[in-house]
């Protein structure tokens, strides 16, 4: 079994996992609604929209969609997407990356269980944790 976290934007899909290719790497897939054999079952004003995006990395998938406005759009609550790095080049450039135009609760430091962990917001409203275990740099 594997666990993959699912997000769900309200029309920021496609902007967001632009930039999270762009951050992370890895293989972007997208698929509109205009796409769907159902489409039409999908109002035209969101055609455009991403019914699903995958961010491949290695095993690991992060997915999302955008709302069709069907149901009332709340936002990304309630949990973080979790970034396990190990060397502190890469947990700096991520951080500056993802907290760039976002909000920063906890800034990128040492602490006791890691060499450096951090908490943030991005702009686009997803929240994530940068965790750096041991700097492989170090050697």
């Amino acid at each position: 079994m594997k666990i993959h976290a699912y997000l769900m934007f309200d029309g920021q899909c496609e902007a967001a996992f632009t930039f999270y290719a762009e951050c992370l790497g890895g293989t972007l897939e997208m698929m509109r609604y205009a796409q769907s054999p159902d489409v039409s079952e999908v109002p035209a004003e969101f055609h455009q929209r991403i019914m699903h995006a995958c961010l491949t990395l290695d095993d690991q998938l992060l997915m999302a969609s955008d709302t069709t406005g069907q149901c009332s759009y709340e936002g990304i609550k309630g949990c973080s997407i979790s970034l396990q790095l190990d060397n502190v080049p890469e947990a700096e450039r991520l951080y500056a990356a993802l907290s760039a135009e976002g909000s920063v609760q906890m800034e990128l430091q040492t602490t006791f269980w890691a060499t450096r962990f951090a908490m943030l917001t991005d702009r686009f409203g997803v929240s994530w944790m940068i965790n750096c275990d041991i700097d492989s740099q170090m050697g």
